[in-house]
């Protein structure tokens, strides 16, 4: 059977993340929203479920329903070879993806501040200041440590988790595109303090399922809508 995903149709956001392992991972699967009904369908799931999800992505296997992305892609990683077998690999492999998942909070609360609920316009001036930080400080300590991980792989071809890819690869390959989108001047310039970061970026694009997907209609373009949205004022 075919996996079915739940994540909002017209945003990449944390959604992406699960699609990339899924695309990677040749596995076979239905992205519930993006088709007719398919909304009505994810908010009656996550209404009458015997676990309900707080909020998309969940991920469901016949009768399994996973929420939250890096519980999905724990999940995934141990079914589809995307994460090492060994428990203690397992769990390192989790404690990348849980830093990556604060990684993209810090990104999107960048330009949301205050609340969610929020309009930017509502909290530019807010905004602006906590970008300032994000790019000068933060954006610069999440990348030195992946690099710090990159620079301990004694293989030819680095990878955060040992010598193959892993599902944190592909979501750093995703956390750095995001950021190229909403922060191109600051990200480009963090990129080249971190060059083996930059190498697997590209080396993840590269991968024949990922860049065939990457080409395709089912890789929703980025937007203002989702976690990493591009105002050229915060960005410098």
């Amino acid at each position: 059977m075919a996996y079915e995903l739940y994540y909002w149709p017209t945003i990449q956001g944390r959604g992406e993340f699960v699609r990339l392992a899924l695309e990677e991972a040749g596995a076979a699967y239905i992205d519930v929203a993006r088709k007719s009904e398919g909304i009505a369908v994810m908010m009656r799931m996550m209404e009458h479920a015997e676990h309900p999800p707080f909020a998309p992505p969940f991920l469901k296997d016949g009768e399994t329903v996973i929420g939250q992305t890096a519980a999905i892609l724990l999940y995934l990683g141990a079914r589809h070879g995307l994460a090492p077998k060994d428990p203690t690999g397992g769990l390192w492999t989790h404690q990348v993806q849980l830093t990556l998942s604060d990684f993209v909070a810090e990104a999107h609360d960048a330009h949301h501040p205050v609340g969610v609920g929020l309009y930017y316009e509502d909290q530019k001036q807010e905004a602006f200041r906590r970008a300032q930080e994000f790019r000068d400080d933060r954006i610069p300590k999440f990348l030195n440590w992946f690099e710090i991980i990159l620079d301990r792989d004694p293989s030819d071809v680095r990878h955060l988790v040992g010598p193959s890819l892993t599902y944190v690869d592909l979501s750093l390959f995703q956390v750095i595109e995001g950021l190229s989108y909403a922060f191109p001047k600051a990200t480009q310039r963090a990129l080249k303090k971190v060059p083996r970061v930059a190498a697997l970026h590209d080396a993840v694009a590269e991968r024949p399922r990922i860049r065939s997907y990457l080409a395709s209609p089912r890789r929703i373009p980025f937007n203002q809508e989702g976690i990493f949205r591009h105002y050229p004022e915060l960005d410098s």
